[in-house]
């Protein structure tokens, strides 16, 4: 029976999924009495939209809380290194916490691992490792790539990012969201000028421009006919069929000058 004893760290044939410290076991033990818990435990907990989010660390905002999620990753970043990771491609570099794509995936990864292990059956667990596992270790070599092969780089983008988030560039974007939002512009045509405005055999024909509008119960409606330089109709989109635009022009100016007379 001496001879019976648990496979040790150094010749178990596989590791088990590294456990969370006791405060974060403690902020998942809020989130399921948010979720199942009695009326009046809900209540205790105060505010549910502020309780930490292991699998989202800037929600976990106590700084005893935010070490604790901290090492627990990093065991979990050694534990999939050991466990899944043969092709140097995929291993997780030691300067994953200095890179904050890595800190977001890893979080939600080691989430998703963890809820796999405490199922009844083994479906969650097929599906991290024939869905999470896979897609987190494409993007690991689709964002590193081999920067980090031999150390921490420098982040290749900081350029970017400076001038991205430069004043010059964040007035702009400023100033386009605020047009975007702002009152809804009119559509339709402009409003000529009223004292421009003669009414000929029934339509109302702008002076300065020659354009011919139809009068409506509110004033001048529709849109425009508006004449070429020969003088011949051009009728704008949904507008009302005219004669020669000059002729009445010319109508309109005839008269004026007889009324003067």
């Amino acid at each position: 029976m001496d001879d019976l004893v648990g496979p040790t760290r150094e010749d178990s044939i596989v590791l088990a999924f590294p456990r969370p410290g006791r405060l974060v076991e403690h902020a998942y033990w809020e989130l399921q009495i948010a979720a199942s818990g009695s009326p009046e435990q809900v209540r205790a907990l105060g505010d549910l939209r502020r309780l930490p989010r292991p699998w989202d660390p800037p929600t976990c905002t106590h700084p005893d809380l935010r070490l604790d999620i901290w090492l627990w990753l990093d065991a979990v970043v050694s534990w999939i290194n050991h466990e899944y990771t043969w092709d140097p491609a995929s291993f997780i570099p030691g300067c994953w916490a200095e890179h904050p794509h890595l800190v977001h995936d890893l979080a939600v990864l080691a989430d998703q691992r963890r809820r796999a292990g405490m199922a009844n059956t083994s479906d969650a667990l097929e599906d991290w490792h024939r869905y999470a596992l896979p897609a987190f270790h494409d993007r690991l070599k689709e964002r590193l790539r081999n920067h980090c092969d031999n150390g921490h780089q420098p982040w290749p983008s900081i350029s970017r990012h400076v001038r991205h988030s430069s004043d010059p560039h964040r007035r702009r974007r400023v100033q386009l969201f605020s047009i975007d939002a702002g009152p809804e512009q009119p559509t339709g045509p402009p409003i000529p000028n009223e004292s421009s405005l003669r009414l000929v055999d029934g339509e109302i024909i702008s002076l300065e421009s020659g354009d011919v509008y139809t009068p409506g119960e509110d004033g001048v409606t529709g849109h425009p006919l508006r004449c070429s330089s020969a003088g011949q109709p051009k009728r704008e989109r949904g507008g009302p069929d005219a004669t020669d635009c000059s002729v009445a022009v010319s109508r309109s100016e005839s008269g004026r000058a007889d009324g003067q007379s």
